[in-house]
C-alpha cells in the first residue's frame, strides 16, 4: 500500500536536506493564537446560540499558556508560555467564563524580577545582570531547577484537582475559584522527578503515572501506582508507590514520553526513539542552551512496547518491537482473547517538539506553509500484541489469529516479537491532515473495548476541525468552520446514558481574527452536530489539555 505521506526532500537554507511531508499552500496566519493575553478574573457572561443541554452542569476546566514574554525577554517555545487556567462555568444552559494564571513560583520570580528567571523546556534564563561577574561565572553550573509552571493538563489525584506539566512540581487546584491552594513535590513522596501529565485512572480511584529517575548507574523508568482515597482531608500523594523500574536501554539518553498506556490488568511503557540527551540538559546552561536542545530523534532505533503486570509489577521478558515513530497520547488500551489491543496517535517522524517554537508559530505566508510541510502527520494506529508468548509459541508466523485487525505479530526470537500496526482510519482523514488530541468516554470505556473517540483535525500547526472516529467501521464525522480552530475535544457522558455516545463533545474553539470572538461549542456526541455555543467577550490562547468536573 502506498505511504499516505507523500514526503520528498529539498535542500534548506543550510544546506541540509529538509524533508516535505505535504504541499499545502497559503496557510492563515495564527499569530494571535499564540500570543499573550490578559487574564480575566472575575467571571464574565458568555452569550449562548443556540441551546446547551440543562443536564450539562458543572466546570469545563482548561490550560495552557498564556503568556510569553517577560519584561523585554521572549520565550522560545510554546511549551515555555507562563500557564493561563480556565473555567467555563455551566448551569441551566447559561455559561460563564474566567481565566487565571497559574501564581507558579515562576510566574511570581519572573513577575518581580520583570526578566525570565527560571529555565523553561525551549528558553534558558540568563545570569542575573545584578551580580557580580564570578558569581554570574558560577551560575552557568548550576543545574538547571525544574519550573513549576505547570500549563500541560488538569487531572485528578484521591478526587482532587491538579494542574501539572512534566516536572515534579504539580498545584492543587480549587476548580470552584480557580486558585491553586498548595504545591506539591512529587519527590517528597517517592524517588522520581517528574511524572506525566497524563495518569490513567481506575473506576476506584487509584492512579496510574510513570515517571524517570536519574542514578549513578543511569536512568530508569518508573510506573507509579497513587492509592484511590485519602484518609485524611489534607492529604495529596501520600501512599503513591513505584510499583516497578525499568532501566533505560542507553544510561544516559532515555526515551522521551509524554503519555502511556493502561489495560484492565497492564500497564504498557511505549519506548520511543526519541532521546533526552541527560548530558547536554546537565550542561545547558553552561552552552547557553535549553532542555529542547538535548531531545534527539534516532529513525534507525526500534520502538519498543514494555508490559508490566499491575498487580505484581513484574515486567513481561518479553520485548514487542515496531519500527521508529513518535507519539505523545494514547487513544486507548485493552485486552482481548489472549492479546492486548494498543491504539494510539503516531507518526513515523520525531522532530515535531523542535518545530513548535513560537518564532515557527508565528510566521505568515510561505514561510508558515514551509513550517506545516516539513511537519509529519500524525494518525491513529492499532497494535495488537499476543499475551502469552512461551516456548511453544511459533516463530515466523504471524501470531495476530484475530481476524478483526490487519496488524500482525512475529515471534522472532526468545523474547522478541516484531509488530506492524493497522491504520485505524480511511483514505478521509488525509484530507483532514491526520489527528491529535484523542479523547473517549474515559469513565465508561477506558481501558475496555470501545467504538468512538473525538479528536482534533490537524490542516494547520493547531487543530482546525473537530473529528468523531468509529474504530469499528473507520468512518468518521467532522465539524469545522473556516477561520476557527477547535482544541481538543471533551466527552460529557449524559446521565443515565446507555450508548457509549450518548452525551456531548465540549471545545474551545479559538479564532486569530480580531473581529470574531473564542466560544465554547457543544455537539451532540452521536450526530457530532452543534447544539450550541457560548461566545466568550476574552481573548483566549490556543491551549492544550482539559477536563470536566460535573457539579
Amino acid at each position: 500500500e502506498p505511504d499516505p505521506i507523500s514526503s520528498h526532500t529539498a535542500p534548506g537554507k543550510s544546506g541540509k536536506k529538509v524533508r516535505r511531508f505535504t504541499e499545502a499552500r497559503g496557510l492563515p496566519c495564527i499569530e494571535r493564537m499564540v500570543s499573550s493575553v490578559e487574564e480575566t478574573p472575575e467571571a464574565v457572561d458568555a452569550h449562548v446560540v443556540g441551546q446547551i443541554p440543562e443536564w450539562v452542569n458543572g466546570n469545563f476546566l482548561r490550560n495552557g499558556p498564556g503568556k510569553f514574554e517577560i519584561g523585554n525577554q521572549r520565550f522560545n517555545h510554546w511549551f515555555d508560555g507562563m500557564a493561563l487556567l480556565h473555567q467555563f462555568k455551566i448551569a441551566s444552559g447559561q455559561v460563564t467564563y474566567k481565566s487565571r494564571f497559574l501564581a507558579s513560583d515562576s510566574y511570581q520570580s519572573n513577575t518581580e524580577n520583570n526578566r525570565i528567571t527560571v529555565s523553561e523546556f525551549g528558553t534558558v534564563t540568563l545570569p542575573d545582570p545584578c551580580r557580580n561577574f564570578f558569581q554570574r561565572f558560577l551560575s552557568r553550573f548550576e543545574l538547571p531547577k525544574p519550573t513549576d509552571n505547570a500549563n500541560v493538563s488538569v487531572v485528578t489525584y484521591k478526587g482532587n484537582y491538579y494542574v501539572s506539566t512534566e516536572t515534579k512540581i504539580i498545584h492543587k487546584l480549587d476548580p470552584e475559584k480557580l486558585e491553586t491552594t498548595q504545591k506539591v513535590d512529587w519527590s517528597k513522596f517517592i524517588a522520581v522527578n517528574g511524572a506525566t501529565a497524563h495518569p490513567h485512572t481506575e473506576p476506584d480511584g487509584t492512579t496510574y503515572n510513570m515517571g524517570n529517575s536519574y542514578t549513578s548507574k543511569g536512568a530508569y523508568y518508573n510506573i507509579i501506582r497513587v492509592p484511590a482515597a485519602k484518609k485524611r482531608e489534607e492529604e495529596t500523594l501520600e501512599g503513591a508507590t513505584v510499583l516497578c523500574t525499568i532501566p533505560s536501554s542507553d544510561k544516559t539518553k532515555p526515551s522521551y514520553y509524554h503519555s502511556f498506556a493502561m489495560t484492565e490488568n497492564y500497564v504498557v511503557f511505549v519506548e520511543q526513539p526519541i532521546r533526552m540527551d541527560l548530558f547536554k540538559i546537565v550542561t545547558g546552561k553552561l552552552r547557553g542552551r535549553s532542555i529542547s536542545d538535548g531531545f534527539l530523534w534516532n529513525p534507525k532505533r526500534n520502538t519498543v512496547f514494555h508490559l508490566v503486570d499491575k498487580r505484581t509489577g513484574e515486567v513481561s521478558s518479553v520485548k514487542y518491537l515496531a519500527k521508529a515513530l513518535s507519539t505523545f497520547h494514547q487513544i486507548n488500551a485493552y485486552e482481548d482473547d489472549g492479546f492486548l489491543v494498543l491504539d494510539m496517535c503516531a507518526s513515523d517522524d520525531g522532530l515535531a517538539i523542535a518545530n513548535y517554537n513560537l518564532q515557527n508559530l508565528r510566521k505568515s505566508g510561505e514561510a508558515l506553509d514551509e513550517v506545516y510541510n516539513t511537519l509529519c502527520r500524525v494518525f491513529p494506529r492499532r497494535f495488537v500484541l499476543p499475551l502469552h508468548v512461551d516456548g511453544a509459541t511459533a516463530y515466523n508466523q504471524n501470531l495476530n489469529a484475530r481476524h478483526s485487525s490487519t496488524a500482525t505479530a512475529v515471534r522472532t526470537g526468545r523474547n522478541k516479537v516484531c509488530c506492524t500496526h493497522e491504520d485505524l482510519h480511511g483514505e478521509d482523514l488525509h484530507r483532514y491532515g491526520g489527528l491529535e488530541f484523542p479523547q473517549i468516554h474515559y469513565r465508561r470505556y477506558n481501558a475496555r473495548p470501545y467504538r468512538y473517540f473525538y479528536a482534533c483535525g490537524f490542516r494547520h500547526l493547531v487543530g482546525d476541525s473537530l473529528i468523531k472516529m468509529d474504530v469499528g467501521s473507520k468512518s468518521m464525522k467532522v465539524w469545522e468552520q473556516a477561520g476557527f480552530y477547535p482544541s481538543e475535544p471533551v466527552f460529557v457522558p449524559a446521565p443515565n446514558a446507555r450508548a457509549e455516545d450518548d452525551g456531548v463533545v465540549l471545545s474551545v474553539v479559538v479564532t486569530p481574527d480580531k473581529e470574531r470572538s473564542a466560544f465554547l461549542l457543544v455537539l451532540d456526541a452521536r450526530r457530532f452536530q452543534e447544539l450550541g455555543r457560548a461566545v466568550v467577550p476574552a481573548t483566549i490562547p490556543y491551549g492544550f489539555h482539559g477536563t470536566f468536573s460535573a457539579t
